[in-house]
């Protein structure tokens, strides 16, 4: 049982050490000591450098073929914590007005958190002192992290996340006027349908509906009375059918078809409405065999099966440009460790004490290839702080003129700080405890159960920063800016809060 004093120093010890981090970067950034320039130069050392070696130095020895099971557990969160952002950041979207150019961004905002420096250095900072267990522990929740690193990666670049980004400056922009308008009419639309919902259901449940053979009946009887010299209705069995038109009454339906010719949109794969003919034995004999069969004409067939190569290469090029963008040398990195954390004759090289393996030591009694080891945690003992120094100085950059904060969507950005900092921290620790129970989580893996809980608290990260001035064509993220200052205010109260009473479900 551990007191909450101690509770409270635990959680507050690694966040001192964090602001501190931060701190020193935020300064030397607002000295003029740190031009943007050297900081794109360090972060670009921390992606392809640091953060690799950081990721094979703590995956390798934490991993084995008995734990490697942990990861789907791992994964399942991640997509989870993902979703319920984004589903967050859509709902304030319907709720408060959101300038033009963060449309799409939001959703980007809601979805994606830091994962990387923060959550490193607090577990870091906690798993180092008791009750857990050190440098084992450590280990282990860094390569817990490094599965939602790999998640975060591969979602936002190779499945395209990003793009929502880039759309935010497509087109004309609008003014606030404008977006507000347009809010307030699309409100009105929502609520007249409400209205007119709980209208309909009011109806339902006070009038009684006709049976299927009174409408069948009724529709006859009005045809009937209405006199139709070409279409009679007859009812047998229950059954409603229709005789065939006359000779001149379908000539006319035939005019009327080739004055409405199929529309080019069914055959464009851009259009919402397209409709792919499906693959199977129509494409057996050529194109003409589908003319014969859809009763398409021959060019429209030939136009289709051209349709259908043309998705089959662009799936290519879609896998292809899948494929390289995993080519990252922090992807590379997490999905190489995991390979050989499981295979025991590779892991001995590395690593000694490998159950069921015997590798010729090297001259100095150490594995082959344990020199490799100690470089990449000689070099991953960098990565931390030059990620945190890092932010700092990306947060210095993040500056928003007093005279228009009363111009700002303050309902969205409160909202989007309470869901990312409050109410997914709630949802993250029921959603834990209940695979807990469930099993899926092992309730006897206080560092897994930690991990998976903290990563529900985090603000959203600071790559989109750099990806918003990129896409912007300006350098400027003056709208992102206003939604994370305040989140990374509230990050050292939330995390603080979270961190104690995690460690008050584990230990208590």
């Amino acid at each position: 049982m551990i007191n909450i004093g101690t509770l409270v120093w635990i959680s507050v010890q690694p966040l001192i050490r964090l602001f501190l981090c931060v701190g020193c970067g935020f300064a030397v950034t607002k000295a003029g000591l740190l031009p943007p320039l050297a900081a794109r130069g360090m972060g670009q050392v921390i992606i392809n450098v640091t953060t690799p070696n950081l990721m094979f130095s703590t995956i390798v020895p934490a991993f084995n073929s008995s734990n490697i099971s942990e990861l789907g557990p791992l994964v399942i969160v991640a997509l989870v914590y993902m979703l319920i952002g984004i589903i967050l950041s859509w709902i304030i979207k319907q709720l408060f007005w959101v300038p033009h150019r963060f449309r799409h961004g939001i959703l980007v905002a809601g979805g994606w958190a830091n994962i990387g420096d923060i959550p490193i250095s607090v577990t870091l900072s906690v798993m180092a002192s008791a009750p857990f267990n050190g440098t084992d522990d450590e280990n282990l929740a860094v390569g817990y992290i490094a599965a939602f690193i790999l998640v975060w990666s591969i979602t936002l670049f190779p499945l395209g996340g990003h793009r929502c980004i880039m759309m935010d400056f497509d087109g004309p922009d609008f003014e606030t006027d404008q977006v507000k308008e347009r809010l307030s009419t699309k409100h009105k639309k929502a609520l007249s349908s409400l209205a007119a919902g709980f209208v309909h259901l009011r109806q339902i449940l006070h009038f009684k509906h006709p049976s299927a053979m009174d409408i069948h009946t009724e529709a006859g009887q009005a045809i009937a009375e209405k006199g139709s010299p070409d279409v009679t209705f007859t009812h047998e069995d229950s059954v409603t059918t229709c005789d065939k038109p006359s000779g001149q009454e379908e000539i006319r339906i035939l005019a009327l078809a080739d004055e409405h010719p199929l529309s080019t949109q069914f055959l464009d794969p851009t259009s919402p409405s397209f409709t792919a003919v499906p693959p199977g034995p129509l494409f057996t004999d050529g194109t003409q065999k589908v003319a014969t069969t859809t009763g398409l004409p021959g060019s429209v067939a030939g136009h289709v099966a051209v349709t259908h190569a043309h998705w089959f290469y662009k799936f290519i090029g879609l896998a292809f440009g899948f494929l390289r963008s995993l080519m990252t040398p922090p992807s590379l990195s997490i999905i190489a460790s995991f390979v050989i954390a499981v295979i025991p004759s590779l892991k001995a090289l590395f690593v000694s004490g490998v159950p069921g393996t015997h590798i010729h030591p090297a001259p100095d009694g150490q594995p082959p290839l344990a020199f490799i080891m100690k470089t990449a945690a000689f070099i991953s003992a960098a990565s931390v702080p030059m990620g945190l120094i890092s932010l700092g100085s990306a947060l210095a950059r993040l500056s928003i003129p007093r005279s228009q904060w009363s111009s700002l969507p303050l309902g969205a950005i409160g909202s989007l700080a309470i869901g990312r900092l409050v109410v997914m921290p709630v949802l993250g620790v029921l959603i834990c405890q209940s695979l807990t129970h469930a099993g899926l989580i092992d309730s006897s893996n206080n560092v897994l159960r930690f991990v998976c809980i903290f990563l529900s608290c985090l603000p959203t990260g600071t790559t989109q920063v750099f990806l918003t001035q990129v896409y912007s064509g300006t350098g400027n993220a003056e709208h992102l800016s206003a939604f994370l200052i305040p989140q990374y205010i509230i990050m050292f109260i939330s995390m603080t809060a979270i961190t104690s009473f995690t460690l008050h479900i584990l230990f208590g």
